[in-house]
C-alpha cells in the first residue's frame, strides 16, 4: 500500500518501501525556496534526494543514492546515510574505556568502519516530529542497545533536518546514554554539483577547506599520529583547487588511499557555534555550497572506491571520482588515542553536532 500525506505547505510525507519484516520505510521532503527540496528516507536517517537550482534557476538533484528502497537494502553504500555509533575507523576495532577494554565489529579488514557491520545507516530510525514552523524540519530517533555491535551503553540518538531560509538546510545531532560510551555522528552525502543525471565527474568542481593540518594514514587508512601540516602537498585545500588537480601526483598518501579518503583538522578544533569549514564551486552550472560546522575534523573522501557494481538513481552506474563526501566529525580512531579530542559520553551529559549546508549561485 503506497501513499502521500501533506504535513503541511512545505511538508510531504510518504511511503518508500518495505523492510524484509514488514516495517515501513517513509519519506519525508522539506521543501524550501526556488526549488529547493530535500527528501529524507527513514532507513538510516538517510538523505535519499536534494534538489538545488543552478545560476538560471534549474533546480537538479545533487547526491546519489536510488530511486527506490530496495537498493538500499540490498547494498551498504553509505549514500546520503546518518553514521554512528562510531564515525570513520577504529583501530582492530577494540579501545579502552575506564580500563576495560571494548571489542566492536571488525567490518573493514581488521578495523571497524562506520558502527561495525549494521551501523545507524542500516537501521529503521522512527520520525519524532514534523514541524512546518517556523521552518519544514523533521526529527528521527533511534535507541541504540547496551552492546550493539559491541558498543557499551542504552544510547539514545535524534537528528533533525531543518531547512534554512537561504536556500540549505541544517543537521542537529544529539545522543545521551545510560552508561560511559564512545560516539562520533556524521552525515555521509555523496555530492556532485553538477547534477546526478548530467553523467560527470566531480574533478573539476573547486575546493576551498578551513585546514592547515590532515592526518596521514597508514595501509589500512588508520592515523599514523599526529596532525601534519598541509603547506607544500596535495593536501592544501587553503587556497580554491580542483579536486582532480594533484589526485594523481605520485603522493604516497594518495597511492594509500586510492585518492583522496583523509581527516582534515579544521582550524579552531571543536567550536561552540558551526564555522565556515569547506566551499565547493562547480562552475559550469554555478552551483556552490558552503558547509559550516561545530565540529573538529573534515573527512574528505574523493570517491575513491565507487566501482561501477551498482546502479543509482535513473539506472546510472557510479563510478570513481562521481562524487565527492564532505564528512563533518571528531578525528578517526579518536577512543584510541589520547592527543585527539575525546569521543566519550557519559551519563547525564548530551552529545551535540551542529552543521549547516548553504547553496549559492554564481
Amino acid at each position: 500500500m503506497t501513499y502521500i500525506e501533506t504535513v503541511g505547505p512545505n511538508i510531504v510525507r510518504e511511503h518508500f518501501g518495505h523492510l524484509p519484516d514488514g516495517a515501513t520505510v517513509e519519506r519525508v521532503r522539506l521543501c524550501g525556496r526556488n526549488g529547493f527540496e530535500l527528501a529524507v528516507i527513514t532507513f538510516g536517517a538517510t538523505v535519499q534526494s536534494l534538489h538545488v537550482p543552478d545560476r538560471t534557476g534549474r533546480c537538479a538533484d545533487i547526491v546519489l543514492g536510488h530511486d527506490d528502497f530496495a537498493p538500499y537494502f540490498a547494498h551498504r553504500r553509505y549514500f546520503g546515510a546518518t553514521i554512528g555509533r562510531y564515525a570513520n575507523r577504529i583501530a582492530h576495532g577494540s579501545f579502552l574505556l575506564d580500563g576495560r577494554r571494548f571489542q566492536v565489529t571488525a567490518n573493514d579488514g581488521v578495523n571497524s568502519l562506520h558502527g561495525g557491520v549494521a551501523g545507524f545507516d542500516q537501521r529503521l530510525w522512527s520520525i519524532e516530529a514534523l514541524t512546518d514552523d517556523p521552518a519544514p524540519s523533521m526529527t528521527l530517533a533511534y535507541i541504540s542497545p547496551d552492546g550493539e555491535e559491541g558498543y557499551p551503553g542504552t544510547l539514545s540518538a535524534r537528528v533533525t533536518y531543518t531547512v534554512t531560509e537561504d536556500i540549505g538546510f541544517s543537521i542537529a545531532f544529539e545522543a545521551m546514554t545510560d552508561r560511559p560510551t564512545v560516539v562520533n555522528l556524521t552525515h555521509h552525502g555523496f555530492f556532485n554539483l553538477a547534477g546526478v543525471d548530467a553523467a560527470e565527474d566531480v574533478l573539476d568542481h573547486e575546493l576551498l577547506m578551513m585546514a592547515d593540518a590532515y592526518l596521514p594514514v597508514d595501509e589500512t587508512l588508520i592515523p599514523l599520529g599526529g596532525p601534519e601540516p598541509v603547506v607544500g602537498t596535495p593536501f592544501d585545500f587553503r587556497q580554491p583547487q580542483r579536486i582532480g588537480a594533484r589526485l594523481r601526483n605520485g603522493h604516497e598518501q594518495l597511492r594509500l588511499a586510492q585518492g583522496y579518503d583523509h581527516n582534515f583538522c579544521l582550524q579552531g578544533g571543536r567550536t561552540e557555534a558551526p564555522r565556515l569549514a569547506a566551499r565547493v564551486l562547480h562552475r559550469a552550472s554555478g552551483r556552490g555550497m558552503e558547509l559550516f560546522t561545530d565540529q573538529p575534523g573534515l573527512q574528505f573522501y574523493s570517491g575513491n572506491f565507487l566501482d561501477g557494481s551498482v546502479p543509482g538513481k535513473r539506472g546510472r552506474l557510479y563510478r570513481q571520482a562521481d562524487a565527492f563526501c564532505l564528512e563533518p566529525q571528531a578525528w578517526p580512531d579518536a577512543p584510541n588515542r589520547l592527543d585527539y579530542s575525546s569521543v566519550r559520553l557519559d551519563p547525564g551529559e548530551v552529545y551535540r553536532h551542529l552543521s549547516f549546508y548553504r547553496f549559492y549561485s554564481t
